[in-house]
């Protein structure tokens, strides 16, 4: 699949008049109907290795805009005219040159369409649209897919109306550098049509159609990862009975890991410049450091740093966010671009919150899959844990799966963490927990040990974390549905991370104390609070950002990929639950 023109924008009404449908939607539209409604309804995009190499086959001709010229009285009736796809062509019957026009605007309200043509090639009445093709002839008997002659017969509709006569076009395809002539037959011009209708009623669909089962369409679509085709279609199923093979046989569309990963700026006093497509971290006329945008996920800023007017520019049209942290434990908020407006899911999110059974049965997957993941870590890593602590987690476990109220589960929730805390400095080797940190019970605002320092710095971490991945799906990160709305706080992020607090951020702060990163020099204590020093902090994040790089293997999908990845893909299924297209949330459950 090519890229989405920059002039193409989604059909829809603009004060009342119907938009147009451009012509490369229309290719989607037949190619898979759900690719469609995430490109030009939720508006996702993402690239691979397909629509890189097709923007770079039509290189040459978006290059610059041509007028298209209008046709002459034809000197011969039957006159026909054909191209190659370099533009190389003659008129059959006639000696005159035909004329090339390149990158040619045409649209038609009459058909509702409007389409950027690669190539038209055109001799006095007869015009021959040329459009190009990244891969190699299909080995097909029509020598094309159904998507690609729907596209060139809407140019070719498109082209009639302006008074030219059409009847074939040329499909160019760039890896075998041949062209294939495509005829306009009225069958294909009956289904062009109908897929135009069909197109133009999914521009208004709240709901994205089915994923294709098991379809060969999937592995090279570069939304694939978006769409979650294997993953969307097992847990619709769910009702059903659900055999290992089932299981067995989801793709993963995705990368296990990013290569891009975070950038944390805590030297206070520093500023954060861009040269080009690098970002530069300055300070007092100093570089310190340099990194690549493109090598970049995220700007993190922990305190007094400061970020150039460019910088934000450049990161925003990138798409990466900057993060505002406080040097403590604060999660200021996020400065990136307007990125996805997915005013359908936000209508879903709405409307889910408003319904109490639907926030309640969300809240049981939640609390439950946090409880199993304190239970988990206990069992795996404290020593002289009593039976009856484990035993306690479950009870609360089997009262958060039946629980009938929110505030029933906020008192599970109390009882279980009570436990957990009581119990998580068993977790800690003795020569690493010296006996001044009195760690007992999990306080905050402001931390009065340094175990509490580390976990409310960790779970601020974590609560931007989520934020991005809420947002790149398009929620509001701040309407939650357990979490109830309240002024300032991420009520859905801080849902989404529940089932995360244990296995990321515990973990990592167990790592960090277990293995000597974080010692006891690493932090100011007085009576009333504690405080992480620059070196401890710089230490914790090392622990954290390995955490999240760490792979494991999904409990429903049993592929393997990091925990970011796996925050990510819970982002995504929340969406598919709250839009209706699967009926349960699937919690993240450690084993």
């Amino acid at each position: 699949m090519n890229g989405p023109s920059n002039d193409e924008a989604p059909a829809g009404t603009n004060g009342g008049t119907p938009d147009l449908l451009p012509v490369r939607m229309l290719n989607e539209y037949a190619y898979c109907p759900r690719l469609f409604h995430l490109m030009h309804v939720d508006g996702r995009w993402a690239d691979n290795v397909y629509t890189v190499e097709g923007r770079n086959a039509h290189r040459r001709t978006d290059r610059l805009d041509h007028v298209l010229p209008d046709p002459e009285p034809s000197s011969q009736e039957d006159s026909t005219a054909s191209a190659d796809g370099e533009g190389q062509a003659a008129a059959e019957g006639g000696d005159e040159r035909p004329t090339i026009t390149r990158s040619v605007a045409l649209d038609s309200v009459r058909l509702g369409l409007t389409a950027k043509l690669d190539l038209v090639s055109t001799a006095e009445a007869v015009a021959v649209p040329v459009e190009t093709k990244r891969g190699r002839v299909p080995n097909n008997e029509q020598r094309s897919y159904e998507p690609e002659r729907v596209q060139l017969m809407a140019q070719g509709l498109l082209l009639r109306e302006q008074g030219y006569r059409c009847d074939h076009g040329v499909l160019y395809f760039a890896g075998s550098r041949t062209r294939v002539d495509v005829p306009f037959t009225p069958e294909l011009e009956q289904r062009t049509l109908e897929l135009i209708q069909l197109a133009r009623a999914a521009c208004s669909a709240a709901t994205p159609p089915a994923p294709l089962d098991d379809s060969p369409k999937c592995n090279g679509c570069s939304l694939a990862g978006i769409c979650l085709p294997d993953e969307t279609g097992l847990l619709r199923r769910q009702r059903e009975s659900v055999t290992p093979t089932d299981k067995a046989g989801v793709r993963r569309f995705f990368p296990v890991r990013d290569n891009a990963l975070p950038l944390y700026v805590q030297e206070q006093g520093a500023t954060v410049c861009k040269t080009s497509k690098a970002l530069v971290i300055w300070k007092q006329k100093k570089k310190l450091a340099t990194a690549r945008v493109a090598d970049t996920s995220q700007l993190v800023l922990c305190g007094n740093v400061s970020v150039t007017a460019q910088t934000i520019h450049l990161l925003c049209e990138e798409g990466v966010p900057i993060v505002h942290l406080s040097m403590g434990h604060w999660f200021y908020g996020l400065t990136q671009g307007l990125g996805l407006r997915n005013a359908f899911l936000r209508a879903s999110q709405f409307r889910v919150a408003d319904d109490t059974l639907k926030c309640l049965e969300l809240a049981r997957q939640v609390v439950t899959a946090k409880v199993s993941g304190q239970r988990t870590l206990l069992r795996r890593n404290a020593s002289d844990l009593s039976q009856r602590a484990l035993d306690d987690l479950a009870e609360q476990m089997q009262h958060a799966a039946s629980a009938t109220s929110i505030e029933t589960l906020l008192g599970v929730e109390g009882i279980a963490a009570k436990v957990y805390f009581a119990n998580f400095s068993r977790m800690i080797k003795s020569d690493a927990l010296p006996t001044e940190w009195d760690f007992q019970n999990r306080n905050r605002r402001p931390p009065r040990d340094p175990i509490n320092a580390l976990l409310s710095f960790g779970y601020a971490m974590l609560a931007k974390e989520c934020t991005i991945a809420l947002l790149a799906e398009g929620f509001d990160p701040y309407w939650g549905f357990y979490h109830r709305p309240r002024h300032g706080r991420p009520g859905l992020a801080l849902d989404l991370m529940e089932e995360f607090r244990t296995p990321v951020v515990d973990s990592a702060v167990l790592t960090s104390l277990n293995t000597g990163m974080v010692g006891q020099n690493g932090f100011e204590m007085t009576k009333a609070s504690c405080a992480m020093r620059p070196a401890a902090r710089k230490a914790f994040i090392r622990a954290y950002e390995g955490r999240l790089d760490q792979l494991v293997t999904h409990p429903v999908f049993e592929y393997r990929c990091c925990w970011r990845t796996i925050i990510r893909l819970q982002a995504k299924l929340l969406a598919r639950w709250a839009r209706g297209e699967i009926d349960t949330y699937p919690g993240m459950v450690t084993r």
